[in-house]
């Protein structure tokens, strides 16, 4: 029988930024960049959604928070689809109108993402920051 997986909201920011995959040597997440995120997790500008089996973190995702935007830096799966779950609830229980993905994929066009023309972009961001 398999374990349940559970979701929690910016419990372990510090984990979730700095997880590589199991077929990477290294993250592009460097010490300069865990010590700028984690001073934007403090103001509560960086949110992490992590995903737990029996107490393990098997996967998540985190990224910036501006009005209604979240814009996404990283996500990672050590259990098949734990970061799809990670998202998956960003998406249900988090009052964003965009996502930024930054990058289009086989993996995020799975879970519903699709491009936009720069110029909407802007305007939505312009309209969704003030929020």
């Amino acid at each position: 029988m398999k374990s349940k997986l559970t979701t929690i909201l910016t419990a372990s920011f510090i984990i979730v930024k700095s997880i590589k995959r199991k077929d990477q040597d290294s993250t592009w997440i460097d010490e300069n960049m865990v010590r700028a995120y984690t001073k934007l997790h403090t103001q509560g500008v960086v949110k992490s959604v992590e995903v737990y089996q029996d107490s393990k973190l098997v996967g998540g995702l985190y990224g910036v928070s501006m009005g209604k935007v979240f814009f996404g830096e990283s996500m990672f799966s050590l259990v098949s689809n734990a970061s799809k779950i990670a998202f998956v609830y960003l998406v249900q229980n988090m009052d964003y109108e965009l996502i930024d993905c930054q990058v289009e994929n086989a993996h995020l066009k799975s879970l519903g993402a699709f491009n936009i023309e720069r110029n909407v972009f802007i305007k939505k961001l312009d309209k969704l920051l003030l929020k």
